[in-house]
């Protein structure tokens, strides 16, 4: 092109990429003040965690954050200095970096001589399937990792190029920060390597695989390790994730036609979709991946025609790879599938599919395939509008999911807390007990439905449900503390000592329990015990007055706690 059209081009694109920007905002625009949902508490900083002491726990001490990802509660530390408790703002660090994700997608696309880049990256930022990913505080993971994902990836492009040690380097840097902030861009080097199989028909070690290496050996670390932190500190074991090997891979092959189906018809989108039963006997469940088998050698047969195709299924089900069922991962005892898993996975498709509309617009004319384009995102950009509507905060969230999934029980139960809350307690009760229906075993409703019977003063009904609690999980602290106030209302204090014991054992940090336990003792005639255990409350809490008066009494009787 002439130095003046090329110019011309230039700001073309730039009016595009902020028009494009600002379409994003204003779909995402009714989850702007939306609130906190489900686990963003256990990605907001916690108060023990906020000091420069916190941030250092934070990088040293695995289990101190709700995932092992240093970067990410990193970036949620910054936060929190900022934004404090008040969600706007990290809702709007979500929508920055997401719109700047579309923006390095459109940069790789244009490397790589793509067609249709500009289409592919506005069907990635306003794709509905992306809401969850980006009304969600929780999936700065996503986000955040897209960001320096992408990031990587163009300069390893540049390395590829022009095989200059600064790229390299750049690249290792921002893949390092990505599996920081969420494990599933280890799948980054794998995708690099079937673009360059897309690109020259065929491998080569020393120019593809070799300087890649460093980042398989650093994604399968990073992979492993995040594999142990489900296991062992989120608690991904059980029942739930008893599969065999072979339901392990009927669940992979439901899997990629699920999110395939979602990307191309993106109807009855659900924050927890149904978790569907699984059984090895049930003949028709082999046909979904028989046909992705059957699907994949489809595509190498016609190689030669065309890789596109086959390198987008392959980067595709790649990504997907971490979240196919083959690995236990803490949400798939709730479901197999969740909108946020295929952030980047989607790309695997977005990217083909726009290409090929753009390759038809050789036949056809620029101008229909232009305004086909236009009317696709006008399209996925209202559907995006009307799925971010339901981010507005908990309460409509979880009926939103109830409406499409009657079956969720973790949504009734989750919905109970927040009609609790604001003190519709009969609702919320109504709401546990048939979560409770639909998972009997749910020790975390069974403690909110006591506690919420002991506040309507129903005590013989909160005292079964609670001790269901603690005979379902004997460790629980909390239940054990609830369970003995219940008691001691109905006068049961023998009972209700040995729950706050309990609790105090437990977690000797439970000042709560260790009051309860002090006044229980007081009442049931043994001073000195409860001496001893109202000064420890008195050194955490020094401005409870109840607490002083009991003591100051038991002084005066002649009980002084031990200094």
């Amino acid at each position: 092109m002439p130095h003046s059209q090329d110019h011309a081009w230039k700001w073309r694109e730039w009016i595009f990429a902020l028009g494009l920007i600002a379409t994003v905002f204003l779909a995402y625009a009714p989850a702007w003040h939306g609130g906190f949902l489900w686990d963003d508490d256990g990605h907001i900083t916690r108060a023990d965690l906020r000091s420069i002491e916190g941030l250092g726990r934070i990088w040293t001490e695995p289990g101190a954050t709700q995932q092992y990802y240093p970067v990410l509660h990193t970036a949620f530390w910054l936060e929190h200095r900022v934004f404090g408790d008040r969600p706007t703002g990290y809702h709007f660090v979500n929508l920055v970096l997401h719109g700047l994700n579309v923006l390095l997608l459109f940069a790789v696309l244009r490397r790589l001589r793509l067609r249709g880049a500009w289409l592919a990256a506005g069907i990635f930022a306003l794709h509905p399937v992306m809401v969850e990913s980006v009304a969600w505080i929780t999936e700065l993971k996503n986000t955040l990792s897209g960001a320096f994902y992408f990031g990587a990836a163009l300069a390893y492009l540049r390395f590829d190029a022009e095989r200059r040690g600064r790229w390299y380097a750049l690249a290792l840097g921002l893949f390092i920060l990505a599996l920081g902030s969420k494990t599933v861009t280890a799948t980054l080097p794998g995708a690099l390597l079937v673009i360059f199989w897309w690109q020259r028909g065929a491998l080569a070690w020393r120019r593809d695989a070799w300087p890649l290496v460093p980042f398989f050996a650093l994604g399968a670390v990073s992979g492993l390790f995040t594999g142990w932190v489900e296991l062992k500190l989120i608690g991904a074991s059980g029942a739930e994730f008893g599969q065999t090997l072979v339901e392990r891979g009927l669940i992979a092959g439901r899997v990629i036609w699920f999110y395939l189906g979602k990307l191309v018809w993106p109807a009855d989108l659900v924050f927890i979709y149904e978790r569907w039963p699984v059984s090895q006997r049930e003949a028709w469940q082999y046909l979904y991946p028989l046909a992705a088998l059957v699907t994949l050698a489809a595509l190498w047969w016609l190689r030669r025609r065309s890789r596109g195709p086959l390198a987008g299924v392959l980067i595709f089900t790649g990504t997907l790879f971490p979240v196919l069922g083959f690995f236990n991962v803490y949400p798939f005892q709730f479901s197999f599938v969740a909108d946020h898993f295929q952030y980047l996975a989607s790309l695997g498709v977005i990217v083909p599919v726009a290409a090929g509309l753009a390759a038809f617009g050789d036949r056809v004319g620029p101008r229909p395939v232009a305004f086909a384009g236009a009317a696709l995102l006008l399209g996925l950009g209202i559907l995006t509008y009307r799925q971010s509507r339901i981010y507005r905060d908990a309460e409509t969230l979880y009926r939103a999911t109830i409406a499409r999934n009657p079956a969720c029980w973790l949504a009734y139960s989750n919905l109970g807390m927040v009609v609790q809350q604001r003190r519709a307690y009969d609702e919320a009760i109504t709401l546990y007990e048939t979560a409770l229906k639909l998972r009997p075993q749910d020790v975390t409703t069974y403690y909110n439905l006591g506690s919420a019977l002991a506040i309507q003063r129903r005590l013989p009904a909160a005292v079964e449900a609670l001790k269901t609690a603690v005979r379902l999980r004997p460790s629980y602290a909390k239940a054990h503390h609830n369970l003995g106030n219940a008691l001691a209302e109905l006068g049961r204090l023998a009972e209700a000592e040995i729950h706050f014991a309990t609790a105090v054992r437990l977690r000797p940090d439970f000042t709560a329990a260790r009051r309860s336990l002090g006044f229980v003792q007081l009442d049931s005639g043994r001073p000195a015990e409860a001496a001893r255990q109202l000064a420890e409350v008195l050194k955490v809490n020094p401005r409870d007055a109840e607490v002083q008066a009991a003591l100051e009494a038991l002084a005066k009787a002649g009980y002084r706690a031990a200094p």
